[in-house]
């Protein structure tokens, strides 16, 4: 935080007689500098200095292999920022409803985009596809949504940023391993410290690569002896099918999202993703393609995903789903990656809800998780945002009290809940 200083100059005239030797003030002290504060000692590493630190995880670098060469060329970077911890700490996460979203983040022109940048690099999206069994589709949503196609891909010091996480107690071990992969990018000669720029978060390139995934997934597709994530489409776009191919256990020749029209009888209790269906028994539950065009009826497993309750948008999700969620935990955004990719594809539009979608107010949905936690549930942080582990109790809260259980919190919810009438099972017993 800036500190305003007032610094006040008095200057004094005396009127001397003409035989008294004029005096000279001395000059005003200049303010002292504070020194940049020392991050607090951290609880997790015994109370050590981040010098101490520091030097600790450079030691674990060289027994995994990094060289002394490297580690001193990266060590001018290698300091710690509050700025980051900080902007960590109080991270925004995805409380927008589905729709707006997805209106935003999969418009038509991140769409065309897509579709432009697969046809510029032709020959890398058909070899990947051809290699690791990823539709280019898939590769273009993420580049997208990540970075526009590598318009956006942060301003920060990776390491500055890696390190300053490593520090601090919240996820330590994780960005520990982070730094370390960061410095065998630049010890193999992919990228050089100064190269290293990327999100707050450490995630560097167009697709935005944790290191780790960088040094295990990044592959040299333009054929220049480095891993270049930050410039060169080619790399960019082999890299991340071989993450989504061998990280993700991409099923080759399979589906990942259609949008689908659910009946309004459908056993809401089984629209969840943990629960999978062949598709022959979701038609003869009668769901249909928004058209009204059957299902395929065979045993392609997939599963009713309702982001935002019944009478919201329906998909089905199939196995390769699991991909998306795996690379963002968050339902909003790994929803709107698959339709995104769908849309590249060549699917239409999502259908939109013939009527609003009600969404309890962000102080009723944080009372609504406060309620689930006393009934003995596990939902993560009362943040008012409606994530996974708020979905699936509030589904068991919904099955209780003979709601349709499609996982959408709704004021005849949490009025019941209010009433106090009603147990959860133990939160062990809750996905």
């Amino acid at each position: 935080m800036v500190q305003t200083r007032f610094l006040i100059a008095a200057v004094a005239l005396l009127a001397c007689s003409a035989t008294a030797s004029a005096q000279m003030l001395p000059p005003p002290a200049k303010p002292a500098v504070p020194k940049a504060p020392s991050p607090r000692a951290a609880s997790c590493h015994n109370g050590a200095s981040f010098d101490r630190f520091l030097a600790d995880v450079k030691q674990q670098a060289m027994a995994a292999g990094v060289s002394q060469r490297t580690i001193a060329e990266a060590s001018p970077y290698l300091i710690y920022d509050q700025g980051i911890v900080n902007r960590d700490r109080g991270q925004r996460v995805f409380g927008q409803l589905f729709t707006e979203f997805a209106g935003r983040m999969a418009a038509p022109y991140r769409m065309q985009n897509g579709q432009q940048h697969i046809k510029q690099y032709a020959a890398a999206f058909a070899r990947a596809e051809k290699e690791y069994g990823v539709p280019p589709a898939v590769i273009a949503a993420f580049w997208g949504l990540e970075s526009d196609f590598g318009a956006n891909m942060g301003n920060l010091p990776t390491l500055k940023s890696l390190v300053s996480l490593a520090y601090d107690c919240r996820r330590s071990e994780m960005f520990v391993n982070e730094t370390i992969a960061a410095l065998k990018i630049i010890d193999r000669g992919d990228l050089h410290p100064d190269e290293m720029i990327g999100s707050w978060a450490g995630e560097l390139g167009q697709t935005q690569f944790l290191p780790v995934h960088y040094v295990n997934y990044a592959v040299d597709y333009d054929g220049d002896g480095r891993r270049d994530l930050l410039r060169s489409g080619a790399d960019v776009i082999g890299s991340t099918a071989n993450y989504i191919a061998n990280g993700l256990k991409w099923r080759r020749g399979e589906p990942w999202l259609e949008e689908i029209k659910v009946p309004p009888n459908l056993p809401w209790d089984k629209t969840d993703l943990n629960v999978r269906e062949p598709r022959s028994t979701w038609a003869q539950l009668g769901v249909t393609y928004p058209d009204g065009r059957p299902l395929p009826n065979d045993n392609l497993a997939a599963s009713v995903l309702l982001p935002m309750g019944r009478f919201g948008p329906a998909f089905m999700a199939y196995p390769n789903f699991a991909a998306y969620t795996e690379w963002n935990n968050s339902l909003i955004y790994s929803t709107t990656a698959g339709y995104l990719a769908s849309r590249i594809a060549g699917a239409p539009p999502l259908r939109k809800p013939t009527a609003p979608v009600a969404q309890l107010p962000f102080n009723e949905l944080k009372e609504l998780q406060q309620l689930l936690v006393r009934a003995g549930f596990n939902v993560g942080k009362i943040d008012g945002v409606l994530g996974q582990q708020s979905r699936a109790a509030v589904k068991a809260m919904q099955i209780k009290h003979g709601l349709p259980a499609d996982s959408w919190p709704t004021t005849e919810l949490l009025a019941r809940m209010r009433g106090g009438t009603a147990q959860a099972q133990p939160a062990g017993m809750v996905r």
